[in-house]
C-alpha cells in the first residue's frame, strides 16, 4: 500500500512539474530565468551579452533587437568592421523550453529593426539601401529592396507605420561622403517621401549616424563625440512638446569609459536595459548590456 502511494506521490510530482515546465512558455518570458538568452542580467555596470554564444568565425557588431515577448532575439555578424563581405542578421528563438541555436535569415544585410507590428525586419545594405523581411505563417520571407534614395538611408528605424528615423545627408552630397549625415524624420505616403533633419541641438558638422529612438519617439540616444575615426561616447536627447530636441547629455563614465567605438545602441522593449556595440578594435568588439530604466529616470530629472 505504502509502495502505490509511493508511485502516485511521484506520478503527480512529474505531472506538476511538466506543467510548470510548459508554463515557461506560456507566462511573460522577461520575468523568467529564461529571458535574455539565459543571460543574468547585469546592474548598473556594463557587461559583454551573449559572450562566447553568438559570434562564432567573425564578430557580432551593430545594432540587436527584441521581439516584443521576449520570444525572438535578432543580431548582426560580420567578419569585419567596415567591409560587408561574410556580414549577415541571424535570428535566435525561444521554443518554450530553451533557446534555439542562431539562424541566418539574411546575408551581408545588417542593423535589424522590427516594425511596430512585428511583421517586418528593416535591414541595411552599404549602398544607402533600405531591405526588408516580411512574415509568413512560414517564417521570413527572403529579404526584397524596399527604399532606395539619391541620398543615404543609414541605420533605419520605424517609429509608425508611416514615421521613420534614419541617419541621412539628404541632398547635401553624395553616399559616401559621411560628414554630411544628419539624425533625420522620414515620412512615407503615397504621394511623397519627405526627409527632414532633426536639427543643430543633437546634429554637428560630421558625421551623426548611430542612434536608438524610442518606440514613443520621447527620446533618442545618440553616438556623440565622433572622432575621425568614428570612436564615440553615447549621450541622449529628449524630445520637447514642440517637438524640438533637449541639449543631449552624456550617459555618464560608466558607459563611456574611454575611447572606443560605440553604437548599435538598443533599448530592450520591457525598457530595463540598454545594449550597444563597444570596440577599441574588432579584437575586443562585442555587445554589451547595462541597466537602464533607472538611469534614464535620473537623465530626465537632469533637463533644464
Amino acid at each position: 500500500m505504502n509502495k502505490k502511494r509511493l508511485a502516485i506521490c511521484i506520478l503527480a510530482s512529474l505531472f506538476y512539474t511538466c506543467l510548470s515546465c510548459n508554463a515557461i512558455g506560456q507566462k511573460d518570458l522577461w520575468n523568467s530565468p529564461a529571458a535574455y538568452l539565459g543571460q543574468k542580467p547585469p546592474g548598473d555596470t556594463p557587461e559583454i551579452f551573449g559572450k562566447g554564444i553568438l559570434a562564432d568565425s567573425g564578430i557580432v557588431l551593430g545594432k540587436v533587437s527584441f521581439s516584443s515577448d521576449g520570444r525572438a532575439f535578432y543580431y548582426s555578424y560580420a567578419k569585419h568592421w567596415f567591409n560587408n563581405e561574410g556580414s549577415g542578421t541571424k535570428e535566435l528563438v525561444f521554443n518554450g523550453e530553451s533557446w534555439q541555436k542562431p539562424v541566418v535569415i539574411a546575408e551581408n544585410l545588417t542593423n535589424p529593426a522590427l516594425s511596430p507590428d512585428e511583421r517586418t525586419i528593416f535591414l541595411g545594405a552599404p549602398n544607402g539601401q533600405v531591405w526588408v523581411l516580411q512574415k509568413s505563417t512560414k517564417g521570413w520571407m527572403k529579404p526584397v529592396l524596399w527604399l532606395e534614395k539619391p541620398y543615404g538611408l543609414y541605420n533605419f528605424q520605424a517609429a509608425s507605420t508611416d514615421t521613420y528615423y534614419v541617419s541621412s545627408n539628404g541632398t547635401a552630397g553624395s553616399k559616401s561622403d559621411w560628414s554630411t549625415y544628419d539624425f533625420c524624420k522620414l515620412t512615407i505616403s503615397e504621394k511623397d517621401t519627405a526627409i527632414s533633419s532633426l536639427g543643430n541641438t543633437i546634429n554637428t558638422k560630421g558625421f551623426d549616424g548611430d542612434f536608438f529612438i524610442a518606440p514613443d519617439e520621447s527620446y533618442i540616444i545618440i553616438s556623440a563625440k565622433e572622432t575621425q575615426s568614428y570612436e564615440s561616447e553615447l549621450w541622449i536627447s529628449f524630445r520637447k512638446k514642440d517637438n524640438t530636441w533637449t541639449v543631449p547629455q552624456s550617459l555618464g563614465p560608466t558607459i563611456n569609459d574611454g575611447l572606443a567605438h560605440r553604437f548599435g545602441q538598443y533599448v530592450s522593449p520591457d525598457g530595463k536595459y540598454l545594449f550597444y556595440t563597444r570596440g577599441t578594435s574588432e579584437k575586443d568588439c562585442n555587445f554589451y548590456w547595462v541597466r537602464f530604466d533607472t538611469l534614464l529616470k535620473e537623465l530626465k530629472a537632469n533637463i533644464k
